[in-house]
């Protein structure tokens, strides 16, 4: 099982990069960021925590940008995976996203996946111009737009929502495929996208049942006739060997452990912590 980092980025308390750079030297796998381009004042949408459109943390009015964020964090590591949880696609335009994605993958050493969610905030996509009854399909195609101009020579593709003619676009991506992890509630709708779309799952931090829930991804995996596993991320709050050892039982392949709101001093001792609980945990401790 592989433990990582998840910091809920703002203008304030540590930096994406302190932040990465210290998971990293402690032995930490991934780091994580969130986005949100802007929160409208007046929404429809209730969020999926308060059930209102009251929002539980003030950050999500004040994300820094993922991609900017995780390009700070990589040119202070060398090892840690790049990723953003959750980032939202369908609120940039795609051939530029995909531009984006394919850079911070070349100059990180092919390090990047992309956390990507449907967007539970409709009335933010409504002004980027998605139909929230739509979400889904329009990420599919986002998705599907990018990894033609990630892998072909010659990309082109045609959907509802995204279309271009055959096109050039470097640098193509170090690895062979970027992963996409979608993060969302452990439904059988999610799992039949994630099965037909995607290469793995992150859980929601209101999820109560993972082992069941992996259970029912699998059986969508299989049934697409998927070959391997998926990649599962669950999102956790304090380090618990039996928990951990039902998750990875269960299939879970990743532990993400979220850094408080604080400044920099208070973080890393926190870091120092949770590493130290991990590391008789399987926390592989870093080389020199």
């Amino acid at each position: 099982m592989r433990f990582g980092i998840v910091l809920f980025t703002s203008d304030r308390g540590i930096t994406p990069a302190a932040a990465a750079k210290a998971a990293e030297d402690r032995g930490f796998d991934s780091f994580f960021v969130p986005e949100h381009t802007h929160i409208p004042v007046k929404r429809d949408a209730a969020h999926p925590q308060t059930g209102t459109a009251e929002l539980p943390d003030d950050r999500y009015m004040r994300t820094l940008d993922p991609w900017v964020a995780l390009g700070t964090a990589a040119a202070v590591t060398s090892r840690i995976e790049l990723s953003t949880a959750v980032a939202l696609p369908t609120e940039s335009d795609p051939i530029t996203l995909a531009k984006t994605i394919a850079t911070l993958d070349h100059l990180s050493g092919g390090r990047v996946t992309l956390g990507a969610g449907f967007g539970w905030n409709t009335d933010e996509l409504t002004d980027h111009g998605v139909p929230g009854n739509k979400r889904r399909t329009v990420l599919r195609e986002y998705i599907e737009a990018m990894r033609a101009l990630w892998t072909e020579e010659e990309a082109s593709y045609t959907g509802d929502f995204v279309s271009f003619g055959p096109s050039w676009a470097w640098p193509k991506p170090i690895q062979s495929q970027i992963p996409v992890l979608i993060g969302a509630g452990g439904t059988e709708k999610t799992f039949k996208w994630i099965a037909r779309s995607g290469d793995g799952w992150i859980t929601t931090p209101y999820e109560s049942d993972v082992s069941a829930s992996t259970t029912l991804l699998m059986k969508h995996w299989q049934e697409a006739g998927r070959e391997g596993t998926p990649r599962v991320v669950a999102l956790a709050h304090k380090p618990d060997l039996e928990t951990l050892s039902a998750w990875a039982e269960a299939g879970v392949t990743d532990v993400l452990y979220g850094l408080p709101d604080k400044p920099e001093p208070d973080v890393l001792a926190y870091l120092d912590r949770l590493a130290g609980k991990l590391t008789p945990l399987g926390l592989a401790t870093p080389t020199a």
